[in-house]
């Protein structure tokens, strides 16, 4: 797929150096800039450029920037796509998916279905496939927005602006009634233990890395029921607490930290239903107590990540978590694109329980 920027140097312009221009007003990167160099990616007058030149008035700078495509195996799958354009896809991942192939899990992944889409389009005479760059990403049981971008530059700015800018909401089925009805969690966070997947708040003097997260509760369910502790595989304890209902929130980041929102609200003692890795508050200080259910290590696989069978919620069968919303100004057009998706039928099954029972 073949993206172009275009523009004519002004009065103002005259004698600047060509990657001066670039900057200023595409804001590429040095790193890809050195490419679209290398790659004699960059005209003046429909001439390749040579070299970092001067430009002067009137002068009509082009850039082309590689065509490149992934190489992803396709699979047919549902995929909702909620924005599309030449330069931006957003889709609504659907909970249970994966969102990119790995060694260990090469297909049934979010982009193995995107892939097989873009080359269907293509067949039919649609834009050429291009390289899928992933802007954001969500655990496997998180459903909601997922942004590609398809060509370097794109994915760079978007990129910069989840980091700052971007407005991220999400909405999450909680344990508990949640109060005040909204407020600001400010806990930095880390990894206590490098060979285990789970985070928790760790001081910045210790490795925590700055993490907000503001919340606004949206309707509270008062329905008590009961959470187990411990298990017997596990050696330790066995205890039942009566949790007094539960609260459907929403979460605003600041910041985009792995597990982020689970840690805050776990950490804040209301824990993403059905989380089965916070599901009980600091995972390291419940073993410790409780035990670790989780079947051992085999091999070298790496973190263990396999689901504590004692974790489980009558209403949901994955931590109830949505990335509702999106709000970022379009790298190309300038224009402020806001996106939706609405709740899975899962969350809204399980509110439908919570409010007829």
């Amino acid at each position: 797929m073949k993206t172009e920027f275009r523009y004519v140097v002004k009065t103002e312009d005259s004698g600047k150096a060509l990657k001066t221009i670039l900057k200023e007003q595409f804001a590429f990167s040095s790193r890809l800039m050195t490419k679209l160099r290398r790659n004699e990616s960059i005209k003046i007058n429909g001439w390749t450029a040579s070299g970092w030149m001067p430009v002067k008035a009137g002068d009509i700078i082009e850039i082309a920037m590689p065509e490149e495509r992934s190489e992803f195996p396709p699979e047919e799958m549902p995929i909702d796509v909620v924005y599309e354009d030449e330069h931006i896809l957003v889709v609504n991942k659907a909970p249970g998916i994966v969102v990119h192939p790995t060694k260990g899990n090469p297909c049934h992944t979010l982009l193995n279905g995107i892939t097989y889409k873009m080359l269907k389009e293509a067949e039919k005479g649609g834009p050429e496939p291009y390289k899928l760059r992933l802007v954001n990403r969500l655990d496997m049981n998180t459903s909601g927005l997922v942004v590609i971008a398809k060509n370097p530059y794109v994915q760079a700015d978007l990129v910069k602006q989840m980091k700052s800018t971007m407005v991220k909401r999400y909405v999450a089925l909680l344990e508990g009634m949640l109060i005040p009805a909204e407020g600001t969690c400010d806990q930095p966070l880390g990894k206590p233990d490098e060979n285990e997947v789970e985070r928790w708040v760790v001081p910045v003097d210790q490795g925590g890395q700055e993490s907000v997260t503001y919340f606004k509760v949206l309707e509270r369910f008062f329905k008590p029921h009961e959470m187990t502790y411990g298990s017997e595989a596990a050696g330790g304890p066995i205890e039942q607490k009566i949790i007094d209902g539960y609260t459907l929130a929403e979460l605003k980041l600041d910041t985009g930290r792995t597990h982020q929102i689970r840690i805050h609200m776990a950490y804040m003692g209301h824990p993403v239903v059905g989380d089965h890795l916070y599901c009980h508050g600091d995972p390291f200080e419940y073993r410790r107590v409780y035990g670790d259910p989780r079947p051992p290590l085999t091999g070298e696989k790496g973190p263990r990540m396999e689901t504590n069978p004692e974790i489980l919620s009558d209403i949901i069968e994955r931590q109830a978590l949505h990335a509702a919303s999106l709000e970022f100004v379009h790298p190309v057009t300038g224009e402020m694109i806001k996106l939706k998706a609405e709740l899975p039928n899962d969350m809204k099954r399980a509110i439908d329980l919570i409010k007829d029972n």
